[in-house]
């Protein structure tokens, strides 16, 4: 019996009683991919190329490097049978990409695709190496932020201000544009208030980190850099926040690597706007380290302007102990205790302590066998077992501040770390 389907002649397995033999057996082991290549190879020499073509692409599925399974998909497609001299790897049907993607593209009606696609996934475009960014609308406003009110300040002046008053703005000159980092230890919310900053605007936030850029292959890095900064520009009035800026804008002179000397500079050319105009793209770049930033970074038109982001106060403590409990079952809770023993606490660290806190409520709850709120001991005990993260990053600063503070940078450490008798 004969079947014609797309132009090939498939004949049923009983013609041949080896191949209907081989074909039991590899469907007792679908795994065996040198019998499976068998198989695939006498069928060709039976003149069946479909059913070749069939079992070829679930090897290569299995095994897309193999390079006889390669060399007899090609056999199958071109219809001829190679010398000795022909054998051998057959070339990747499309350079750096995936060996099976041509063949699946080819025989489409022959092999079933080796992914399902959900109904609701667009379909690829064939040719369209366009990459997709997360380009958000955040919700989030600057009253959302606990405390902080000396960065607000700062940022209503360079940001918001100009962007509520056009009339003001064109009489000033003053463009839409610029760029501010935000230093300070860890976990003090620089994120956070980052996308507060999109949303207070109504702009859309994107955020860019090291790796959303890096590359193994040559050049693509900075391709991907100048990508990220274009989706921004397309999107103005558009955040883009740099995180961990230190990692992709380190010191050019520490750096021994010449591709990320490289990219350094392209980052350096996209915030000029040398590629296309940054009007409407505030750039907020935020790091730990800022000692480690290329002093390039912060010329004028760049991140000029250099903001400290400092732990909690007593406000913001209290707003955030507030928010991280306001789900949970408590009772008794002295909020004024618990923010006069976290002095020095990240937002991160009282996180962890209501966190904390809740474990303890929940262990007891479980040797009781009936549940209770958390109460203020359980707070008490959490103190005693999470300790402030970023009097680290302050024994750190406090040595830059004395002796590295070329310019007046870190004038507001200084003034920071005096106060608090630190310095």
């Amino acid at each position: 019996m004969t079947i014609r389907l797309n132009g090939y002649h498939l004949r049923s397995m009983s013609d041949d009683p080896l191949i209907a033999s081989l074909s039991a057996a590899v469907e007792a082991r679908p795994d065996d991919l040198p019998l499976r290549l068998h198989l695939a190879a006498l069928l060709l020499d039976a003149a069946r190329p479909a059913e070749a073509i069939a079992q070829l692409g679930r090897a290569l599925t299995h095994d897309p490097g193999n390079a006889e399974a390669q060399a007899l998909m090609q056999r199958a497609l071109t219809g001829s049978a190679p010398g000795p001299a022909e054998a051998g790897p057959t070339p990747q049907p499309v350079a750096g990409g995936d060996p099976l993607a041509a063949y699946e593209r080819e025989l489409a009606d022959v092999v079933p695709p080796r992914f399902a696609r959900a109904g609701d996934e667009p379909e690829p475009v064939v040719g369209d190496a366009d990459r997709i960014f997360d380009v958000e609308a955040s919700t989030i406003r600057l009253a959302d932020v606990g405390g902080m009110t000396a960065v607000k300040e700062r940022l209503d002046l360079a940001f918001l201000g100009p962007l509520r008053n056009p009339e003001l703005r064109r009489l000033y000159g003053k463009s839409l544009r610029g760029g501010l980092m935000l230093y300070g230890p860890p976990g003090c919310g620089k994120t956070f208030l980052a996308r507060a900053i999109a949303g207070e605007m109504g702009a859309k936030f994107l955020s860019l980190s090291i790796v959303d850029v890096l590359d193994m292959w040559i050049g693509n890095s900075e391709r991907n850099l100048h990508e990220l900064f274009q989706a921004a520009r397309r999107n103005a009035p558009c955040v883009l926040f740099l995180d961990e800026i230190d990692a992709l804008g380190h010191k050019r002179s520490q750096v021994g690597s010449s591709a990320m000397r490289t990219l350094g500079n392209q980052l350096l050319a996209e915030l000029d706007g040398m590629e296309g105009s940054n009007e409407g793209v505030f750039v907020l770049a935020a790091t730990n380290t800022p000692w480690d930033v290329d002093p390039a970074l912060r010329r004028p038109g760049r991140l000029d302007r250099v903001v400290l982001v400092l732990p909690p106060d007593a406000e913001a403590r209290a707003s955030i102990l507030e928010y991280h409990l306001r789900e949970r079952p408590i009772a008794g809770i002295d909020l004024r205790r618990t923010v006069a023993a976290t002095e020095d606490f990240s937002g991160a660290d009282l996180a962890h302590l209501c966190e904390t806190a809740a474990e303890f409520a929940m262990a007891d709850s479980v040797r009781r066998g009936e549940v209770r709120m958390i109460e203020q001991r359980d707070l008490d005990r959490a103190l005693k077992e999470v300790r402030p993260s970023t009097r680290p990053w302050f024994t750190t600063a406090r040595n830059v501040a004395m002796f590295a503070n070329e310019g007046g940078v870190y004038d507001d450490l200084v003034a920071y770390l005096k106060q608090r008798k630190l310095l």
